[in-house]
């Protein structure tokens, strides 16, 4: 398993200038944007793909840092009812999975979108219980939306030989871990999840069963290491559905922290134990989105404990049992 960082959190440094410092951390992978939330700082989309010299040139930069990309990331929502949005965020998506293919990066982490309630609306609805009934008529219309869209992309995907993790993300449709296996049930192997135990916490989900139940499936592509802290005193009374802005942290009921600084060591030694039990060994890719402190001290402290937990070696024979 290799520990690797989610590059947006460094986007005013340079590729040439944040390899070296990352490097030095004992970073193994990055996981760069290129469209889409992340945007691409690192990693112009335009700029690489189908561009034999710079592709070279990349690989050449990567391998001096003995670095490899993880995977490309676009997180969007080509599910968007407004159709020039949705188009753009398709051809984002199209886009990074062609230059992963190029780059021999297997995987493409995104969204997995979110549809209007029914054709004639104009905004994405997340919807979140069944009642009343037009809940639950716009949410089939909208996963009749998905499966349609994610069919083809998987099929596209397979003809570049790439894997689609989706972020279980709420305010997209896909938000926990059913709904993944729904999806991939419905699209194929190609779909999957990128694991972000971050957006898990908050909605009451254990993190190490979400991973069993994932895992049975074979259906995790990909892994943030990012941390959520749940404050008590405000949950227990608006609870967890909070729409305090971020920066406003005193008065949320979570936030996104280091790793470490929502749950300690031994849970995260956990996650790293259960993700290799089903068969995971990937990258395990920092995502900073901690406004309590700064990029570069939040990402060094997520480091020097997944360093920690992270396995180095092969799992050995069970001796003792024969």
């Amino acid at each position: 398993m290799e520990i690797g960082v989610h590059t947006p959190v460094l986007a005013d440094e340079s590729l040439e200038s944040m390899l070296p410092y990352l490097d030095g951390l004992g970073v193994e992978t990055i996981e760069p944007g290129v469209g889409g939330h992340p945007g691409e700082d690192h990693l112009t989309r335009s700029e690489y793909l189908d561009d034999e010299t710079e592709q070279a040139q990349l690989r050449d930069l990567l391998e001096e840092y003995d670095m490899r990309i993880s995977a490309l990331a676009t997180h969007n929502n080509p599910l968007h009812p407004d159709e020039e949005r949705a188009e753009e965020a398709d051809t984002e998506l199209r886009e990074a999975i062609r230059l992963a293919a190029q780059l021999e990066v297997g995987t493409v982490t995104c969204f997995s979108g979110l549809p209007a309630g029914s054709p004639t609306d104009e905004v994405p609805n997340w919807i979140t219980a069944p009642w009343p009934p037009e809940h639950a008529d716009a949410l089939e219309y909208q996963w009749e939306q998905a499966i349609e869209y994610w069919g083809e992309i998987a099929d596209y995907a397979a003809d570049q030989g790439v894997d689609i993790a989706i972020e279980l993300h709420p305010n997209m449709l896909v938000y926990e871990p059913h709904g993944m296996a729904r999806l991939r049930e419905e699209t194929g192997d190609r779909i999957g999840a990128n694991f972000d135990p971050s957006h898990l916490y908050w909605q009451g989900i254990t993190i190490s069963d979400a991973i069993r139940y994932l895992g049975e499936r074979e259906a995790i592509h990909h892994v943030h290491a990012k941390d959520t802290r749940i404050y008590d005193a405000q949950a227990r009374e608006k609870g967890v559905l909070d729409t305090t802005a971020y920066d406003d942290e005193p008065n949320r009921s979570w936030l996104f922290r280091s790793v470490g600084y929502g749950h300690d060591e031994t849970h995260w030694k956990d996650i790293v134990s259960t993700l290799r039990m089903v068969g995971y060994d990937g990258a395990l890719s920092i995502e900073h989105e901690d406004s309590l402190t700064s990029s570069r001290e939040g990402l060094e402290k997520a480091i020097d404990l997944l360093g920690r937990a992270v396995f180095e070696t092969e799992p050995g024979d069970a001796y003792w049992a024969e």
